[in-house]
């Protein structure tokens, strides 16, 4: 029996996925369970690293079973990135929390580093800037706040790493602690020219290169899973954006994806020079095989898809995501309404970890539909912000192509090209993350001979969305948000930033 399929396991924020491809890019297995969050203080993101490791690995038994294990290739792995775990090499157990992307607590530990006057030298080192969001002071955290840890590294035990290093070490029964340069290249610890760990960082940071995991190519043999039967070799790893841009098919420099999921990622592919940005944008790798590098520009959106999980979830506005379409387009506008989602502060071009979120321009007449379309039109708005950001930088994507599981909704695929301008394209299969970690895969294992070859076998277009607003509404709009940006801004003072 010939094995031509691939298992992805697509470890995200809200949930873990598994779905089996064939080698054109048809999905012939998914099995999906959620992911809770945890809120302890306000700021804090945690989630169970058991959870997001065993619920993984009984998606990927579900989908093996359906389809039979002894007919997959090659396993690829993307995953939720900056997360924070550490866990003991010996036992194979979490040492406290995952500490998510999203969280702030490490906000006073940038602030510090940022006093220091480093933040410059860091960013022409790592291409990215001092803020919670990056992996090392979550680091340091763990290791300063859990005694569990710090055990662990005085004894030689300690493993840190993301999402992929966590999944990668239990898919192969410990055998292996190893990364790809997409997921070292969001720590603060990688020189983004040589794909490896910097001691100077690590010291400056407080985080033990030892305990760090090796960093490999994206496309490669990283390891054998001997779990479900077979064995099934690991060849494809790579963060969620940096996957979904594969499985976007950007795969020269210009091309531009943006993905909407818990977030809002926008990432144009660089080619081969390490793009420098002026407008607080971040450089990072772009997944390639061995013997090539690629980099990107990125802008990154705290808040997208949560934000519509919040109207569910806490204020009890809407049943279900898909109820947003349905409740914007029941109005002729937002009333006036502006909805900036600041839960975990504000991301790029702003980078403002204490902003809060706020709502402007309610009157009287202001009802659930008003409110739902002002969020759905903040995602436009934020990611207009972005492509302004990235014009100012000398990078204009002649079109958008989206995804992540917001992007199904029509009239939020319609505004994005109200929004910015411009044409918005959106694939066949909205979650690309996942077809991009198997083309990664596939490469990895010899089924394809590039990712060029596995774009062109398996990624399908479905359709486009032209703008249908002229430059002055759209000047009008922007006018607007910026103004109710502002307003959030405004709110934070000068101890919150001491």
């Amino acid at each position: 029996m010939a094995r031509d399929l691939v298992l992805a396991i697509d470890s995200g924020t809200t949930s873990t996925r598994a779905i089996v491809f064939d080698r054109q890019g048809q999905a012939l297995a998914t099995a999906q369970h959620p992911l809770a969050a945890r809120h302890p203080f306000p700021g804090w993101v945690e989630q169970d690293a058991k959870a997001i490791r065993d619920l993984s690995l009984q998606a990927a038994a579900k989908v093996l079973a359906e389809v039979g294990a002894d007919r997959v290739a090659a396993i690829g792995i993307a995953n939720q990135r900056e997360t924070a775990i550490a866990w003991d090499r010996h036992s194979g157990d979490p040492l406290g929390p995952a500490i998510v992307w999203q969280d702030r607590r490490t906000a006073d530990d940038c602030a510090r580093l940022r006093g220091m006057g480093e933040e410059s030298r860091i960013t022409a080192l790592t291409g990215l800037l001092f803020d919670p969001y990056f992996s090392a002071t979550k680091f340091a955290w763990l290791l300063r706040e859990v005694p569990a840890a710090a055990d662990a590294a005085r004894a030689g035990r300690l493993a840190l790493g993301t999402v992929d290093s966590w999944l990668l070490f239990a898919l192969t029964g410990g055998k292996v602690h190893a990364t790809d340069p997409t997921n070292a290249s969001r720590t603060l610890l990688m020189l983004l020219a040589e794909d490896r760990w910097d001691r100077g960082l690590c010291e400056l940071l407080a985080v033990p290169e030892s305990a760090l995991p090796a960093i490999r190519p994206s496309a490669g043999r990283f390891g054998e899973c001997h779990l479900f039967g077979p064995s099934l070799p690991v060849t494809g790893v790579a963060g969620d954006q940096q996957a979904a841009l594969v499985g976007q098919g950007c795969l020269a420099a210009g091309e531009a994806k943006c993905t909407y999921g818990t977030g809002i990622f926008l990432l144009a592919h660089g080619g081969a020079e390490i793009p420098n940005s002026g407008n607080r944008l971040v450089a990072t790798r772009a997944a390639t095989v061995a013997g090539e590098k690629a980099y990107a520009l990125e802008g990154s959106v705290f808040v997208g898809g949560d934000a519509v999980k919040w109207l569910r979830d806490s204020l009890g506005l809407i049943r279900s995501a898909a109820e947003t379409e349905v409740l914007a387009a029941s109005v002729p506008g937002s009333g006036g309404v502006q909805v900036v989602p600041a839960f975990s502060g504000l991301g790029a071009p702003w980078w403002e970890p204490h902003a809060r979120g706020i709502i402007t321009g309610i009157t009287a007449a202001t009802g659930r539909a008003e409110i739902a379309r002002a969020v759905l039109e903040a995602m436009g708005n934020q990611t207009a912000d972005l492509l302004e950001a990235f014009a100012r930088d000398g990078v204009a994507p002649r079109a958008l192509h989206v995804d992540g599981g917001m992007v199904g909704n029509d009239w939020l695929c319609q505004d994005l090209a109200d929004s910015t301008g411009l044409r918005v394209v959106r694939p066949q299969h909205l979650e690309t993350t996942a077809i991009g970690a198997a083309m990664l895969a596939g490469v990895g294992a010899g089924l394809f001979g590039s990712l060029g070859e596995a774009a062109d076998a398996m990624l399908k277009p479905d359709r486009s969305f032209t703008p249908r607003t002229t430059a002055e509404e759209r000047r009008l709009r922007r006018s607007a948000w910026a103004r109710a940006v502002a307003q959030a801004l405004a709110g934070v003072t000068a101890s919150d930033r001491a």
